[in-house]
């Protein structure tokens, strides 16, 4: 039985397409005329390159019945002509989420143990002692409630922490990891609650700006904001008010509104910042385990068997 063309859409020398050896595929990496070829593929994986790539071969290949995008968030790959047909859309959810919860842990420690001092006083050759926090008993609280989030869950609940999750629609059956969900509109009443506030949320029209000024003034000022989902979730402009005006602890950062952050930006110079350039999630085989993982969707989809991670397309997620 002759499998399904690929129309893979990636930088021709990326290394992860030797995977593909043995799968009918096609690379193609520039937004010009897809070959006739190319035209008959069933599948679109965008593994890399702009949304105006996608759709260009989405609008081409008119035999399509599945697109997935290697990553999680999907702000840079919806467009309404996919978000409106039929053709399922699967992402990355899941790949890369166990290394953002362990930056997140990371983070959380980072500012309760204050290695920031310890590093300056250690490059000083300063022997200072100082009280340290413990995160046990501590409270953190999860925006987005997504397999991101739950590996926040798992590791902080472990550690003995508090966990309140806010989901658009929380689970009807109880999360061993979470003591309480909350609803969106009810976003204030749990980050007063928080001594960490952990944004694992999709970028969505109803996201974007979602942690603004109103959002820090709800918080506590021992807080610490830590960012693994995206950046436009934040206020950026709200963030460094809050960080310069002592209206916050601190902040964790691995995503950012603007990206990357320009150079002599202030952000840079916080003491109380954490700033990561966008790879918590970038393992030595992260690569490799998102290729590994849109094989196995293929051999389902092959098989005519249920895909995972298939996106609410109009949710944005």
């Amino acid at each position: 039985m002759k499998r399904p063309l690929i129309l893979v859409l990636s930088s021709v020398d990326d290394p992860q397409l030797r995977m593909l050896d043995g799968l009918p595929h096609i690379v193609v990496n520039c937004a010009g005329p897809l070959s006739e070829e190319a035209k008959q593929a069933e599948v679109i994986m965008h593994w890399f390159g702009p949304r105006t790539l996608l759709e260009n071969a989405f609008h081409a290949c008119e035999k399509v019945h599945w697109v997935h995008s290697r990553s999680a968030g999907l702000d840079n790959v919806l467009f309404p002509e996919l978000v409106q047909s039929a053709v399922p859309l699967t992402n990355g959810s899941g790949v890369f989420s166990q290394s953002l919860g362990e930056f997140t842990l990371a983070a959380i420690l980072y500012f309760a143990k204050d290695f920031r001092r310890m590093l300056r006083n250690q490059e000083a050759g300063r022997w200072e002692q100082f009280d340290v926090e413990e995160i046990s008993g501590q409270t953190v609280g999860i925006v987005g409630y997504g397999d991101i989030g739950r590996a926040v869950a798992s590791r902080t609940h472990a550690m003995g922490m508090r966990v309140l999750g806010l989901k658009r629609h929380p689970p009807a059956v109880s999360d061993p990891f979470v003591d309480r969900f909350y609803r969106t509109p009810e976003l204030a009443e749990m980050l007063g609650l928080c001594d960490y506030v952990v944004i694992a949320a999709p970028l969505t029209a109803e996201t974007h700006h979602m942690i603004g000024d109103a959002a820090f003034a709800a918080m506590k000022p021992n807080a610490v904001v830590i960012n693994i989902g995206r950046g436009p979730v934040i206020d950026q402009a709200a963030l460094m008010r809050a960080l310069t005006q002592g209206k916050i602890k601190g902040a964790g950062l691995d995503v950012f509104e603007k990206e990357p952050i320009p150079e002599g930006d202030p952000i840079y110079k916080l003491e109380n910042v954490l700033v990561s350039p966008h790879s918590a999630d970038h393992t030595k085989d992260w690569l490799n385990q998102a290729m590994e993982f849109f094989i196995a969707q293929y051999e389902r989809f092959c098989k005519g068997q249920p895909l995972e991670n298939v996106v609410e397309k109009h949710l944005g997620y």
